[in-house]
């Protein structure tokens, strides 16, 4: 698990799905902690337009550019439709953050080839 944190680590831009209602949310933390540490970061809820002086996009397959990696901070009843809307971008690293996993999102991603991170924080792991 050590060398596919830092292959994912390695990667230049995260999108963030997850909620950004105020900053003591993990989403928004995780969000700017990456941002601090150089990465090009998008954050991603269709509630909203920015945050944190970024544009946020309604869903993932809304990001204009090409993403790397997407971190989701969002209850696992919801990880399920943005793992197919990965698929649908061509990206092939998703990082689950503690309790956005789901054992449907997990089973996708490996059918699909797409490589997992779960059970990690990757606020502890970007220190």
């Amino acid at each position: 698990m050590e060398n596919l944190v830092k292959d994912f680590l390695s990667q230049k831009s995260f999108a963030v799905a997850g909620s950004f209602r105020n900053e003591s949310k993990y989403a928004w933390r995780i969000l700017r902690k990456l941002k601090e540490k150089g990465y090009q970061v998008y954050p991603v809820n269709p509630r909203f337009k920015q945050v944190d002086g970024l544009d946020c996009y309604p869903s993932v397959k809304d990001i204009p550019l090409s993403v790397d990696v997407v971190n989701i901070v969002t209850p696992a009843s919801v990880t399920a439709r943005i793992v197919r809307e990965c698929k649908d971008k061509g990206i092939i690293k998703v990082w689950f953050q503690p309790g956005a996993e789901s054992e449907e999102a997990i089973e996708f991603c490996n059918r699909n080839n797409i490589t997992v991170v779960h059970g990690l924080c990757v606020m502890l792991e970007a220190i």
